[in-house]
């Protein structure tokens, strides 16, 4: 489906503003330490295009038809499940990292959610990173939903890096089919964000918009709040008529109440629109 499009008049050009079939999704993890529950009604209130779960220590997260009935009773889809990947979920859905991803795969497939997404193994998981590539391929290629590996970072202590994930934490030095990025990682890891969507091209399905000043703490910052190019990567999707999906993953644990987390996702949500409605020239005029 092309892109919509609005002409209107400004500065005494003719322009048209073109808005990609993107839809706009906000992730669970954005009302911790609120439930998932509570995501699923900031998000149909605040008018997001749907959610992305991760799945994690909340047992609604974890529990399909317990998604399903929130999905349903807020009439809000499921756009995306994050896999359990996180050190703090290491026992979730079991402790063997294909079977999380395994059960992540049957959740998408049931929740009529279009992607997983999944971070790259940790070092000291070796087998598991030593087959993640062509593990992935395989999984990919059984189902119609995206695996959509996410870029990472070096975990960094005053002068001090380790490198924390294998094959690499810049997942575009391997062969996926799809990637995730994430803002927050790349201000962390100090790269170039749009320089890595350049090197993920047409095999970017999924974005994680954050932002971050680049410290070596993953910040996950409202978009405009840190120093990555939220607004022009945003611009550049809607130019290349992008139709994966742009989730809110937002860190909003130091909102003083529920009243400043939902402010803080309205934002953000604000945000993320204005830049996807790219304004171009309109050919010949």
């Amino acid at each position: 489906m092309p892109p919509r499009t609005l002409s209107f008049v400004a500065e005494a050009r003719d322009v048209s503003v073109r808005i990609p079939d993107a839809k706009v999704a906000l992730s669970t993890a954005s009302v911790y330490p609120e439930s998932t529950a509570t995501a699923f009604e900031i998000a149909a209130r605040l008018g997001y295009d749907g959610v992305e779960v991760m799945v994690w220590t909340d047992p609604v997260s974890q529990d399909i038809e317990a998604l399903r009935r929130l999905s349903d009773y807020h009439r809000i889809p499921i756009l995306a499940v994050h896999a359990p990947c996180l050190l703090i979920t290491q026992r979730v859905w079991s402790t063997d990292p294909w079977v999380k991803l395994q059960r992540a795969r049957s959740a998408a497939e049931k929740l009529g959610a279009g992607t997983v997404v999944v971070h790259p193994p940790f070092r000291w998981q070796r087998q598991y990173a030593r087959d993640f590539v062509a593990g992935v391929w395989r999984m990919a290629n059984e189902t119609d939903v995206r695996f959509a590996v996410e870029n990472m970072y070096p975990w960094r202590y005053r002068d001090r890096e380790m490198l924390a994930y294998a094959p690499d934490w810049d997942v575009t030095k391997d062969d996926y089919r799809h990637f995730t990025i994430d803002l927050s990682h790349t201000a962390t890891a100090r790269t170039d964000a749009l320089q890595m969507i350049g090197r993920m091209g047409s095999r970017l399905g999924h974005v994680h918009l954050a932002d971050g000043r680049g410290s070596g703490k993953d910040e996950h910052l409202v978009p405009g709040r840190g120093n990555q190019p939220c607004a022009e990567l945003l611009e550049r999707l809607a130019q290349d008529g992008y139709d994966g999906h742009v989730v809110i993953e937002v860190n909003t644990r130091r909102a003083m109440s529920s009243a400043e987390r939902e402010a803080d996702l309205a934002e953000a949500l604000a945000f993320t629109r204005l830049h996807l409605a790219s304004a171009v020239k309109v050919p010949g005029r």
